[in-house]
């Protein structure tokens, strides 16, 4: 059965807004609706990515990782909000901060 492009990318929208849903509402880490709403919603992106090939020769930016993540907590340790990586070095800042001065000799009339 051949999918339109169109109605694929609604099924994605449609699944992405059911695995939110799904996700607030969890009871437990191991919600089995999260991960139901999870392999929905992998199942219409492929069918969109899918159906943007076919008829536009066309893919999205994104792949599905194979592997099963469930327990894995140094997977999700890769998508933590911590601030660690995001520090500025202060060192750049000194080129901004610096003031380029004006020689006075060049505001002087000089016409004497």
């Amino acid at each position: 059965m051949t999918t339109e492009p169109r109605a694929a990318l609604d099924r994605l929208i449609a699944a992405l807004e059911a695995h939110f849903d799904a996700i607030v509402v969890r009871r437990s880490p191991d919600d089995p609706k999260v991960d139901d709403a999870y392999d929905v919603l992998a199942a219409a992106f492929e069918v969109y990515d899918e159906a943007l090939a076919r008829e536009y020769g066309e893919v999205t930016p994104f792949l599905l990782d194979d592997e099963d993540h469930d327990d894995d907590v140094e997977y999700l340790d890769d998508f933590d909000d911590d601030d660690d990586d995001d520090e500025v070095d202060d060192d750049d800042d000194e080129e901004d901060d610096e003031v380029d001065l004006v020689d006075d000799d060049l505001d002087e009339d000089h016409s004497e």
